[in-house]
């Protein structure tokens, strides 16, 4: 997956198969969400092969990404802020925090010098399952940005349902 901006999706019950497409609409892969009960997923390439995966830690807000071979490559986890929605990722290419005001639906992940290492932004209507935009310009792979922003969106989901009951 060698493109710059890539479009994915969840889907309604957050289980199934949805397409990553790039910015001429071309399948670059597949997203597997295992199950609305596990908020796992993995990332397959065009050949139907798991290249990277994500899911929660075990009883934790931890969202975990694992290359093809299961190693755990990363850690995103949500900042407490007020006015502004905040998460950190902590992974072997460095520290990366990511960043949204409040009400809006674009996101920066900046890295630890402060460098724009990707942008992503929802592009869902109000009441339809999560749909993004993703540019990465910084040497993360693309696949690994794609768990992360499915891990915001995961978390997101979470607090929204802990705070519903």
């Amino acid at each position: 997956m060698e493109t710059n901006t890539v479009y994915f999706s969840d889907r309604f019950f957050s289980t199934g198969f949805t397409d990553i497409v790039d910015e001429y609409n071309g399948k670059i892969g597949e997203l597997d969400l295992q199950s609305m009960f596990t908020a796992g997923i993995h990332l397959l390439d065009n050949q139907g092969n798991i290249s990277n995966s994500g899911k929660f830690r075990f009883f934790s807000n931890a969202w975990l990404v694992f290359d093809r071979y299961g190693e755990e490559i990363g850690v995103l986890k949500a900042k407490v802020s007020f006015f502004s929605k905040r998460y950190w990722y902590e992974s072997r290419q460095g520290s990366f925090e990511i960043e949204s005001p409040a009400f809006s639906r674009e996101y920066t992940v900046r890295s630890m010098g402060g460098e724009v290492a990707a942008e992503f932004r929802r592009t869902d209507g109000f009441f339809a399952s999560g749909a993004f935009a993703l540019s990465n310009y910084s040497a993360l792979p693309i696949e690994e940005l794609i768990l992360v922003v499915m891990g915001v969106h995961a978390i997101q989901k979470r607090q929204n349902n802990s705070a519903a009951t």
